[in-house]
């Protein structure tokens, strides 16, 4: 665990180094947000990062979107998930779907990625696998820029969540009804 203060008192390099993993693949968001040093707080550090996220190009942010793994997918059947997906796959118990579950599960990121070309994103910790399908099926019908601009709220969610693990100031999460 880190605190906030030796955060700020890390180079860019070691920054980086330290919480760029909270954005799936996406190491440039710390990069960036670094310059803004130092950080009253943890809540001042997530709001800086999701603001380099939400100001980035629409190209850096596809990138990050397409850079986060389908839900009970390829990926996470060959144990390709980062260890941070691969625990909140876990804590919504997609790491435990009876088969006609993963049919579902497989059936509609199919739907997703047909419709708006990119995976379907949800902070998992918030949920668990029947708000998700019911999340699934509710976005399904919303349009691409709504759904794009969706995703990047859910990622900016999954970082403050990662971010509050590494600090130490993780709250209890409480599953959303579905």
């Amino acid at each position: 665990m880190l605190t906030l203060e030796q955060l700020n008192a890390l180079d860019r390099s070691e920054f980086t180094g330290a919480i760029g993993h909270i954005f799936e693949h996406s190491p440039w968001i710390a990069w960036t947000t670094w310059e803004q040093r130092p950080f009253a707080d943890a809540d001042a550090l997530a709001a800086a990062l999701i603001d380099t996220m939400l100001a980035a190009s629409t190209t850096q942010q596809l990138t990050l979107i397409l850079a986060h793994p389908d839900l009970a997918g390829k990926a996470a059947l060959d144990n390709e998930l980062t260890p941070e997906s691969s625990l909140e796959q876990a804590s919504a118990g997609l790491d435990r779907l009876s088969r006609q579950e993963y049919v579902l599960f497989h059936e509609l990121n199919g739907a997703y990625w047909a419709k708006f070309a990119f995976p379907f994103i949800i902070c998992v910790r918030r949920h668990d696998k029947n708000s998700i399908l019911s999340e699934f099926k509710r976005r399904l019908i919303r349009d691409e820029p709504s759904e794009r601009r969706q995703a990047l709220l859910e990622i900016g969610e999954i970082a403050r969540l990662r971010l509050a693990d590494l600090l130490g100031t993780a709250q209890p999460v409480s599953l959303q009804a579905g």
